[in-house]
């Protein structure tokens, strides 16, 4: 039996850096998803957008157990079919299609995702769902991002759905969780599920797909909470996919 440990893709934005003399183009990550992937027993590989990948993510996912969907800037609203608001910014249509492309193999081929903050928004849309885009607008306060640039203060509870994979993966039905957002999830993709909602506001903060084996996408970001047990659950589930591929394959 191959006791090496399931490998996480986490999905990795190319943004402008400045490192000593330099400023150009970097893969750029904050460690907290890597740690949290490591912490958790898998192996954290960044992976960046590519457009031969939107073509064909058989390649990549050939190579993984697990997919994670990262936090970033906004999504470019065309995805899903709105006008751009004014207040979305820092749009990557590549980044878009790729990883609306690796959500969507991936679920077919039932393996586990797990979307964080923006990764939430992309598994929404990826099944036709759609985005609130400036959130101060559609729930009249500034509460999932007090502070931009910073989790301080920026705990709230989420009451998730008994039964549900958010419940599991968090092991309570009412999370304390770190928000840092301006948008959220709209009106809900095709086949997804509402297991976690806002105490603040009841905005949509968990949505799941009952019919596959882990496919979960949470508005809070439990990378950055060392209590958390969401990114462990991830590659638990990866493992339990590795070892079904490896039953298939013997």
């Amino acid at each position: 039996m191959n006791e090496s440990r399931p490998a996480i893709a986490i999905v990795t934005p190319v943004i402008e850096a400045t490192f000593g003399v330099w400023n150009q183009p970097a893969a750029l990550l904050p460690d907290g998803y890597v740690n949290a992937v490591r912490q958790a027993g898998g192996l954290a590989l960044l992976t960046t957008p590519e457009r031969q990948l939107v073509q064909e993510p058989d390649e990549l996912l050939e190579r993984v157990d697990g997919l994670l969907l990262s936090g970033g800037h906004d999504m470019d609203p065309g995805c899903y079919g709105a006008e751009r608001h004014e207040a979305t910014n820092n749009v990557d249509a590549l980044r878009d299609a790729f990883e609306i492309a690796l959500t969507r193999r991936a679920v077919q081929r039932n393996m586990p995702v797990l979307g964080i903050c923006r990764g939430i928004q992309v598994l929404n849309v990826a099944f036709g769902g759609t985005l609130h885009q400036h959130l101060p607008e559609s729930v009249g306060h500034e509460d999932h991002r007090r502070v931009p640039g910073s989790f301080d203060g920026a705990d709230h509870d989420v009451r998730l759905t008994p039964g549900s994979l958010a419940a599991l993966a968090a092991g309570e039905l009412l999370h304390a969780t770190k928000s840092h957002h301006h948008q959220g999830v709209d009106r809900i993709g095709e086949g997804l599920v509402v297991t976690g909602t806002a105490t603040l506001d009841g905005l949509t903060e968990a949505i799941e797909l009952p019919e596959r084996r882990f496919v979960l996408g949470v508005q809070w970001h439990p990378e950055a909470d060392d209590r958390s047990r969401v990114v462990g659950a991830l590659v638990q589930a990866a493992l339990d996919y590795r070892a079904s591929r490896d039953e298939v394959a013997a």
